[in-house]
């Protein structure tokens, strides 16, 4: 069996920096041991933005200036940054290139672990479902965080919806 494990957004300014949240940082040692641990190949994704951010449609709706390229926010965390050997830089929440990556991978199971659960994830899990419509979808819930846990339940709600897998 063919297993993807895909990292959403494990960076310095989502984990302690300008976005940190307590949820997020209380992830961190689980999130180690299992990327560590997994069977099957590990992707990173990884939030790119630029100087021009508070321009884009995105940073007019969220003000807050994160995940600048080359920036220690945009790094992956430090706990994690010795296993993201392959990484998709994405200027959105979703990743087209990663969905395209997955579509040629072929994988029957694709794990998603991260944050921000209601964002990123969300909308790279349907990438992948998108792309791969026949692989199992496991969503790892406690794995992920949200800005608030209200907000992480209402996305693992949504995700369950979208025929994924919670556990």
């Amino acid at each position: 069996m063919k297993k993807v494990l895909v990292v959403v957004d494990m960076q310095n300014d989502f984990v302690t920096g300008v976005l940190g949240t307590p949820e997020a940082r209380s992830l961190v040692d689980s999130m180690v041991q299992f990327v560590d641990g997994f069977d099957g190949e590990v992707i990173f994704t990884q939030d790119t933005h630029f100087e021009n951010y508070l321009e884009t449609q995105e940073g007019k709706r969220l003000p807050v200036e994160h995940c600048i390229i080359d920036t220690d926010g945009w790094q992956i965390i430090p706990e994690l940054k010795s296993l993201a050997e392959i990484k998709f830089k994405k200027a959105t929440f979703g990743s087209i290139m990663l969905g395209e990556d997955l579509y040629k991978r072929n994988p029957d199971e694709i794990h998603f672990v991260g944050v921000c659960t209601g964002i990123c994830v969300i909308a790279n899990a349907i990438m992948a479902k998108s792309f791969c419509p026949e692989a199992r979808i496991v969503i790892h819930k406690d794995l992920c965080a949200d800005v608030t846990p209200e907000a992480h339940e209402l996305a693992l709600k949504s995700l369950d919806a979208l025929q994924m897998d919670i556990e």
